[in-house]
């Protein structure tokens, strides 16, 4: 089976890191899947994104993201975001009130969009 050394990193911590057979980003030029030996490339994460990854053993992780960039080789997936938090540690309901709340900011809109679309994301998985 063909891998790819994985990285997902934000400012604040290092997510996760390993062995994966496929990677899926929100770009600002729309979803891509990279698998191992895409051609090289660089690209800018979407603000209020989300990003899967499935590990060589099958586990599915899925993250909301808020910007940032990733890089490709044949070999390695670098993802670099300002910020990010895995599906399970999203309080939805929070994220939800946010949604509701026309006082709140854009970009506070953006990270609670991208946080309930990674849990329901990772509940469908």
């Amino acid at each position: 089976m063909s891998e790819m050394s994985v990285d997902l990193v934000a400012v604040e911590r290092l997510l996760w890191s390993g062995q994966a057979t496929f990677v899926s980003a929100q770009t600002t030029e729309g979803q891509i899947g990279i698998m191992p030996g895409h051609e090289p490339l660089l690209g800018q994460l979407v603000e209020g994104g989300t990003v899967a990854i499935v590990s060589t053993d099958g586990e599915r992780i899925v993250a909301a993201v808020h910007g940032g960039f990733f890089s490709v080789t044949a070999t390695t997936v670098r993802i670099l975001a300002e910020s990010a938090e895995f599906a399970d540690e999203v309080d939805v309901e929070a994220a939800r009130r946010v949604l509701a709340d026309s006082a709140a900011s854009e970009e506070d809109q953006l990270a609670a969009q991208a946080q309930v679309r990674a849990a329901e994301q990772a509940a469908n998985a």
